[in-house]
């Protein structure tokens, strides 16, 4: 009887296993449609609470009808804002603990969430609804291995000597004209001037994958270790790019609203790398 017991259980155990198993092979595809097309993409599992909470208000229909209400081209556009869409008083607004990983980065179509900032938000938690998909830009890798900030507070002070004139009078020229990206490989021309001159170290450590990812794809590093990457937009991103150039109004609204519907379905993860091109971690 007891072997007979044993046996069972072991049928039951191995029935469990195998159910764990298929349940792995599957993940959520994510749609997110708008009137310019739609957008597939997939969640993290290296963020499960904001894995959970997406597929919580998506599942339930509660994204559907948000906007996206902010968008800057070149940085990325905002929506998700559920709560004011359900009138939510604000003191009941819920946030999510941060879940940093130094593998999830903010390369160009990145999901992240938003969130108040630091000085409001010192635990940098998470917007219970809202999140935001990573346009930025590429980079050159010199940009992103330099404290910028360092840089320009250096170059600031040396071009006012009466020795720099020319080159003080060049950097007013590309400032007035808006002309940043000039205006920063003109300050990077002058980094080992400016840490030989001020005996400064003007260097940033950056991790490989960032490299890797802002000089290819690109995307915006200075948000990365900040604000909680939970997904990525794996097809689609035509359409984000179609959203940042729309006219704005106040607060970089869009004049013209741009409605979402979020659908989420379990799909095999074979089918998903196979259709959209994806490739899973190895586990």
């Amino acid at each position: 009887m007891n072997r007979l017991r044993i046996i069972r259980a072991a049928g039951f155990l191995a029935c469990l296993s195998l159910m764990v198993s298929c349940a792995s092979e599957k993940d959520y595809l994510v749609t997110i449609d708008t009137k310019f097309g739609k957008m597939y993409a997939v969640l993290y599992d290296e963020t499960p609470g904001h894995k959970e909470n997406f597929i919580d208000l998506a599942s339930s229909g509660r994204y559907d009808s948000t906007e996206f209400h902010r968008i800057i081209d070149d940085f990325m556009i905002q929506g998700g804002d559920v709560f004011t869409k359900e009138g939510i008083p604000k003191e009941d607004w819920y946030t999510l603990p941060a879940e940093f990983n130094p593998s999830l980065i903010h390369e160009k179509g990145s999901i992240a969430a938003a969130r108040q900032g630091d000085n409001l938000n010192p635990k940098q938690e998470s917007s219970g609804c809202q999140f935001y998909i990573v346009e930025g830009r590429v980079y050159e890798e010199p940009e992103l291995t330099t404290d910028m900030r360092k840089l320009q507070q250096a170059f600031t002070k040396y071009v006012q000597l009466d020795s720099n004139t020319e080159l003080r009078e060049a950097y007013g020229q590309l400032y007035s004209n808006q002309q940043f990206d000039s205006l920063n490989a003109l300050m990077l021309s002058k980094k080992v001037v400016m840490e030989q001159f001020f005996n400064l170290n003007l260097g940033k450590d950056m991790r490989e994958n960032q490299v890797r990812a802002y000089t290819s794809v690109g995307g915006t590093p200075h948000l990365d270790d900040t604000y909680t990457v939970f997904g990525k937009v794996i097809k689609g991103l035509d359409v984000m790019e179609a959203i940042t150039q729309l006219e704005k109004g106040s607060n970089d609204q869009p004049v013209t609203p741009v409605y979402i519907k979020v659908n989420v379905e379990l799909v095999a993860k074979k089918k998903i790398s196979e259709d959209y091109g994806y490739q899973y971690p190895e586990e």
